[in-house]
């Protein structure tokens, strides 16, 4: 018998039945990558990603492709692209990942970037690393992790001060003191502006290079929660919530994190970004499949408003 084929199988269909997080409410999206009828399905910002045919895929028979075509190639081909949400407090996401044979992450504490949630206080076409609010859902080094972003929030006149029993008008994720006791995060020039960073990572390898049950060349499913955390009456508090699944294994579990401050009360999610950047560029043409996305209000949400060209014109498996 031939264990190394048996074991890709079991792991195959292993990520396939992956199981769902608590909490999932309404599914608002569902792309599977099975045709090029981007606009119709609400994707915008120059969406023209590549799809190929994967008899192994998690749904249907196509997956999404980013192929990084030469070393130092930042961005692959398909590109980015972005889907309009309707305003919510609390979403889930959910995607397949595999990646090629020889693929190589960057050895830095930071990229790929690869999915993210923006905010209605920025604009429908806003850079995301530097925004009133960035999430981003990513593996770096094999790494699961979660981050976050603030950067036009920084109070610039008090860069590198304790602000947080000062002032609402302040940033979260880094510039202007730890906000919710999980690290005062990253804080750096870039150009004319402070940017900053707040990460929150795994603890550990789950993509290896290697057969087993976390060879990052079979299919794996990743779940990311993002929740806004409550503000009322100038207080911010401490209650967003920041979780990731691995292939139905909960792994980061975060209830106590601040996203937001009383300065943006108002602030809701209405923004996907499906958005790789491979920043140190590669070392040589690699590639990354993606398949099977999903978008989720979680838990439904009353506001909710759906359009009718969101998601695959098909009907989606049953389970996330």
């Amino acid at each position: 018998m031939n264990i190394g084929a048996a074991t890709v199988a079991i792991v195959s269909l292993a990520a396939k039945l992956a199981a769902a997080p608590p909490e999932v409410g309404e599914l608002l999206f569902h792309e599977s990558f099975e045709d090029t009828a981007w606009a119709s399905r609400g994707w915008y910002d120059g969406p023209h990603m590549e799809i190929v045919e994967d008899s192994d895929a998690p749904h249907g028979d196509r997956v999404n492709l980013w192929h990084w075509p030469h070393a130092g190639a930042t961005g692959p081909s398909g590109g980015s692209a972005r889907l309009h949400l309707p305003p919510l407090e609390d979403v889930t996401m959910s995607f397949f990942l595999r990646v090629s044979d020889n693929w190589l992450w960057t050895g830095r504490p930071y990229h790929p970037h690869m999915f993210s949630l923006l905010t209605d206080v920025d604009w429908e076409y806003v850079g995301p690393a530097y925004t009133h609010l960035t999430t981003y859902a990513e593996v770096v080094n094999g790494v699961p992790r979660l981050a976050l972003q603030d950067g036009r929030n920084v109070d610039t006149s008090h860069v590198e001060a304790d602000l947080t029993a000062e002032t609402e008008a302040r940033a979260i994720a880094g510039c202007n003191g730890d906000a919710d006791g999980h690290g005062e995060g990253d804080c750096y020039r870039s150009g004319d502006n402070w940017v900053n960073g707040k990460v929150w990572e795994s603890g550990r390898v789950y993509l290896r290079a290697e057969a087993g049950l976390h060879d990052q060349r079979n299919w794996h499913q990743i779940h990311a929660r993002f929740r806004l955390n409550s503000v009322g009456d100038g207080v911010t508090r401490r209650d967003g919530k920041l979780q990731m699944w691995f292939d139905g294994e909960l792994i980061i579990d975060v209830q106590d994190a601040v996203l937001r401050t009383s300065m943006h009360p108002g602030m809701k999610f209405n923004q996907f970004l499906m958005g790789p950047h491979y920043g140190p560029g590669v070392p040589h043409p690699q590639s990354m499949w993606i398949d099977d996305l999903k978008i989720w209000a979680s838990p439904a949400s009353p506001t909710a408003v759906r359009a009718a060209s969101w998601g695959q014109a098909k009907v989606p498996p049953p389970g996330p």
